[in-house]
């Protein structure tokens, strides 16, 4: 299902980002420009639903802060400063192993708020050298994606995995500085990047439940 980057009624524009209707049932608006927002969401609402959103959470103005909090969207940087007693073998993905990492991207990703869903078409890029698998003497530990200095996934394959797998990642830019975005409501990411030093910059963005009757 296609997004709707501009949905415009008498009330104002907004984006509609319907990707993630198949999979997880879930729609999300970001409102663009709305002198009326309450109408305007009633309007982006109806139609999400009719596109067969279960869930629906918007963001991009103030008066949706009368609504339920879904998450905030947080910015975090630090180093990468790997710790040698934690690392282990990086493995990056290749066309035949694309769809496994999907897979389990897939699997661990499914409870994650705000967290997207990895397409067939998704391999290519997966491929193409953002992607790692990370290993232990033959026991898979967790994937990571590493792109443009940016952390874009971290997932454990077993539990405790994922400390192993995010110090295993940094030896790919030892001392640099990287930046990532997690929803606020994933503790266990947040004190994971916290415990390797990283600080919370900034909030990007916060995600209402578009509760309207």
């Amino acid at each position: 299902m296609k997004d709707i980057p501009v949905f415009t009624t008498e009330n104002g524009a907004a984006s509609l980002i319907l990707g993630e209707i198949p999979y997880r049932g879930q729609a999300y608006i970001r409102i663009q420009d709305s002198l009326e927002p309450e109408s305007l969401l009633k309007e982006c609402v109806s139609f999400c639903r009719m596109c067969g959103a279960e869930r629906i959470y918007a963001s991009g103005h103030p008066w949706l802060e009368a609504l339920p909090l879904h998450c905030a969207v947080v910015e975090m940087r630090g180093q990468a400063t790997p710790d040698p007693e934690k690392t282990c073998c990086l493995w990056p993905v290749t066309p035949e192993t694309a769809p496994r990492f999907r897979e389990l991207y897939n699997a661990r990703m499914a409870g994650v708020d705000n967290a997207g869903t990895l397409e067939a078409r998704d391999e290519d890029w997966l491929s193409s050298g953002p992607a790692y698998f990370v290993h232990d003497g033959g026991k898979l530990l967790g994937i990571g994606i590493l792109e443009d200095n940016c952390i874009r996934t971290i997932a454990s394959a077993i539990p405790g995995g994922g400390d192993r797998t995010l110090h295993t990642l940094f030896t790919l830019c030892p001392g640099e500085m990287l930046r990532l975005e997690v929803a606020s409501t994933n503790t266990r990411a947040v004190k994971l990047y916290e415990r390797a030093g990283f600080l919370k910059t900034g909030e990007l963005s916060r995600w209402y439940r578009a509760e309207m009757k």
